[in-house]
């Protein structure tokens, strides 16, 4: 085992979902000692297979490790596991320090970290992009916040779960970051989505014209990896976009606290409502090109 001499070997890993499960089989293949929880049972085999301990709660999590990657849905889920009865905090000791991998607010991790820091418990915000495929191959890119020498001593921890680490700022700052790049890709799904329709529309072989954009200023990872599934007019999960719209509904509040307009967001926020409410919201992120399709008379609704 890799012995990581500046950095604990015990990790702890709360949220085993569909990116978490990954993330926490990286950083068993790197060689850390994980103690591993998630609220509903069967998402631990493999990883106990690989050598993972489970805890019964997240406060036995806390005592075991010296480090715990928290990885949930949303801000609830991040105060559940922390704070509630044998929550993280009962367990964690003075020194110990938390890296949240959940999207959720600035304003939220703020309140956490404050609150933990009376504890003598340290915080680091570090929100992933690339999807399940990124959790998987350890390609993550993880926007960090927080204080220089809490993001050093989780830097080991980061990169066992992802290829581009970024510090970006204070505490919050990932979860800025993170805002933005959800603020980003929902133009470029909807970009994206409305070029794979006209093309349809059109009767173009458009795995061709794929091809042929993707060297291009229109080449994108989402053009290169979710293309297919909007021609196809399937959506395999990847990243459900009942959360891409939880993390939008972060962002728009964001700008509406900064005076920011944010036209393409909102549009795709309530494209998305209306998946959901017709029962797509555990669809991949790359279902927005249903309500492309539909529009354009591709599809029945």
């Amino acid at each position: 085992m890799d012995e990581h001499p500046t950095s604990p070997s015990r990790i702890g890993f709360v949220g085993l979902g569909t990116m978490g499960a990954f993330m926490a089989q990286n950083l068993l293949r790197t060689g850390f000692d994980v103690t591993v929880w998630n609220r509903s049972a069967g998402r631990d085999t493999d990883l106990v297979a690989m050598g993972a301990r489970v805890a019964s709660t997240p406060a036995q999590v806390g005592e075991a490790c010296e480090i715990v990657v928290v990885c949930v849905t949303d801000a609830p889920q991040v105060n559940e596991v922390v704070f509630s009865s044998d929550g993280l905090a009962d367990g964690l000791r003075p020194g110990s320090l938390i890296v949240d991998c959940s999207t959720i607010s600035p304003v939220s991790t703020r309140d956490f970290a404050d609150r933990l820091a009376a504890r003598q418990v340290h915080w680091v915000d570090a929100p992933v992009s690339g999807g399940s495929e990124g959790a998987q191959r350890a390609t993550l890119s993880i926007m960090v916040g927080g204080d220089e020498s809490d993001v050093a001593r989780a830097r080991p921890v980061l990169d066992a779960m992802g290829s581009t680490i970024t510090h970006v700022g204070e505490l919050g700052a990932g979860q800025w970051a993170k805002a933005i790049n959800q603020v980003i890709i929902a133009g470029t799904y909807l970009g994206v989505a409305e070029g794979i329709t006209l093309g349809l529309t059109a009767g173009l072989d458009m795995d061709k014209v794929v091809t042929a954009l993707a060297g291009g200023a229109a080449g994108s990872w989402i053009l290169q990896n979710r293309s297919g599934r909007m021609i196809a007019n399937e959506y395999p999960l990847g990243f459900k976009i009942s959360l891409h719209r939880k993390d939008l509904a972060i962002a728009l509040a964001l700008a509406s606290q900064t005076g920011a307009d944010l036209p393409v967001a909102s549009l795709a926020a309530a494209l998305e409502d209306e998946l959901i409410a017709h029962g797509h919201g555990d669809d991949d992120n790359s279902a927005l090109a249903r309500s492309i399709r539909q529009r354009s008379g591709l599809d029945v609704s």
